[in-house]
């Protein structure tokens, strides 16, 4: 028995129900019929809308709790049917089924799901779609002839597109398009959940899924494009939390220094002012208040500092804003700011001020990645220091209490310097920072040198052994 339908057809079933009401009423202006699930539904009829039920077209009753209620030839022969091969249209007809025109569809809330504090498992699976995808994903491919929305940003360019026959087939390839990449990610989210729940640290296939937080006005360099590119959750003491207060647009340069300074900020909990520049640390210093922090990163190496990252793991009040403005600074990060210090840093225009309230939250287990051509080296984040259960004294005298602290404070340091790195520490302060030397001896005669008096009576540390007797006798 061949299907008559008199009108297109659109299959609208969405969790996040934000324009949808405006959405369904446009396209019945424009001559859909529109069939619905569930909530949506009862949304759509309490509005008004002629929507008919899901159930009505595949002559199925959903069941097993709403598990399965589109997973139905009916609605995924009208979504697959090819209409240039009348073949496909004729067992279309033989079936009784009608062709589906356009799918709206987005997911259950999957993220926001396993954000909540204390999730189950079983809460979690249960939010994970079915007939969502397969739907999205049949109508992306036969794109062609089906229009496939899983943005809600994309309701008012479809109906204008419909309304002025400008729906040709680039458009429907890019809706299409945007279906594969959500789904692709959605699917990541679940996998990546399921990895951790297993405990797995390298799984045989690796995917990610970043969202877009911002384009970039270039990358490393001027005739670079770039992008900034933000985990779908985010942790709290990420900068891509973080709210700009004051100052130009972030830079790919300035995220990507700002970030070394971060992941060396959270090896301390007393007060602790880190300035960076291109990545590596040049003052670090820790001290009763912020302010006397930042004063002595400041002396640590005064001429690095212009045009560095000053990052700060206190509130910085008005006093030590106005000592930070005194020179050129790209960014200052911190917990928190006085009404007084935003004043005084709002005076300085081009000074990007970041909030981040959650600046020293400890990282979680992550990945760390390096690409290289043809591949990705994936390794797990760092998040240690030293096993002090293997620490030996090889000299005859043993360093006191208070040289294994400023060991301590040096080690923080040198592990977040490029290699091959030396750090000479005194009194709490990183006066003598050797990064990203060819050979360790440079790096060590540079700290040295940089540190100048301040070696006297301080404590050396490298990120690796010695290979040979040269540093020590540097240092000695």
């Amino acid at each position: 028995m061949a299907a008559v339908k008199a009108k297109r057809r659109a299959l609208v079933s969405v969790s996040d129900k934000t324009g949808i009401v405006e959405f369904c009423k446009k396209l019945e202006k424009l001559g859909f019929e529109i069939v619905s699930t569930g909530g949506t539904l009862k949304t759509l009829l309490d509005s008004g809308i002629k929507a008919i039920s899901i159930t009505d077209v595949t002559g199925f009753r959903e069941c097993l709790d709403g598990r399965v209620k589109t997973l139905h030839p009916a609605v995924h022969a009208g979504l697959l049917a090819r209409r240039d091969l009348p073949e496909h249209m004729a067992q279309l007809g033989e079936m009784g089924y009608n062709t589906i025109d356009l799918v709206a569809v987005n997911l259950y809330p999957f993220k926001a799901t396993i954000q909540k504090p204390n999730v189950t498992t079983e809460e979690a699976v249960e939010n994970i779609d079915i007939g969502g995808p397969t739907m999205l994903r049949s109508a992306a491919k036969n794109y062609k002839d089906v229009l496939v929305v899983c943005e809600p940003s994309d309701y008012d360019d479809v109906l204008d597109r419909i309304k002025n026959g400008t729906d040709d087939e680039k458009f429907r390839l890019t809706l299409s398009y945007k279906v594969y990449r959500h789904t692709a990610a959605y699917d990541s989210l679940i996998s990546g959940y399921m990895q951790k729940l297993l405990g797995i640290d390298f799984p045989e296939h690796i995917t990610f899924a970043y969202d877009k937080a911002q384009e970039m006005r270039y990358g490393e360099n001027p005739h670079q494009g770039a992008a900034f590119y933000r985990e779908p959750i985010t942790p709290a003491s990420s900068l891509a939390c973080a709210e700009q207060l004051n100052g130009k647009e972030l830079s790919y340069n300035n995220i990507n220094d700002a970030n070394g300074a971060l992941d060396l900020l959270r090896e301390f909990d007393e007060p602790t002012v880190v300035a960076s520049k291109h990545t590596n640390p040049c003052g670090v210093a820790t001290a009763a208040d912020i302010y006397t922090a930042y004063v002595r990163a400041y002396e640590c190496d005064p001429v690095s500092i212009f045009g560095g990252i000053v990052a700060c793991n206190r509130t910085v009040d008005e006093k030590t804003a106005e000592e930070m403005a005194k020179i050129f600074l790209e960014i200052i990060i911190a917990p928190d700011y006085t009404e007084g210090a935003l004043k005084v840093l709002g005076k300085k225009k081009n000074l990007r001020v970041l909030r981040l309230p959650h600046i020293c939250d400890k990282t979680e287990s992550a990945y760390d990645f390096k690409r290289v051509h043809g591949g990705l080296l994936v390794q797990q984040k760092d998040l240690s220091l030293y096993d002090k259960a293997e620490y030996k004294v090889v000299t005859d005298r043993a360093p006191t209490d208070a040289e294994r602290a400023q060991l301590d404070f040096a080690y923080k340091v040198v592990k977040h310097t490029k290699s091959n790195a030396i750090v000479v520490a005194k009194d709490s302060a990183a006066f003598g920072v050797g990064p990203g030397q060819t050979n360790r001896i440079w790096a060590a005669e540079q700290a040295i040198e940089r540190a100048g008096e301040h070696a006297k009576g301080g404590v050396l540390a490298s990120d690796a052994f010695f290979p040979f007797d040269d540093c020590v006798k540097a240092a000695a």
